[in-house]
């Protein structure tokens, strides 16, 4: 978690209270680092951090918007902004899919 406040720090994001989803909480079995977090605004944040040694593929684009969705519904409220962290290569076609979903990338 230190590594994802540290790098959102860094870009000027600061949070009242950030709080980690643990992913067998919302019924998924995948290896990711779920936060949700609340800025200074107010407004609700839903971070995801992801660590893999294979590239990420349209199918994973489709595989996280499910999470988020588990996410949604398990804290009954949308959040306003998606940030993804990712630590593995990234297809350029998944790229433009996450943008276009409304994802930022880090």
């Amino acid at each position: 978690m230190q590594m994802v406040v540290d790098s959102l720090r860094q870009k000027g994001k600061i949070y009242k209270k950030m709080q980690e989803v643990s992913p067998k909480e919302l019924g998924i079995r995948n290896r990711i680092k779920i936060y949700k977090a609340t800025d200074t605004h107010a407004q609700l944040w839903a971070i995801f951090a992801v660590t893999q040694k294979s590239r990420l593929l349209m199918k994973d684009v489709y595989k996280f918007e499910e999470i988020y969705e588990k996410l949604s519904l398990y804290f009954a409220q949308n959040f306003k902004y998606k940030v993804i962290f990712i630590d593995a290569p990234l297809c350029s076609k998944a790229e433009a899919a996450f943008k276009e979903a409304g994802w930022k990338i880090q």
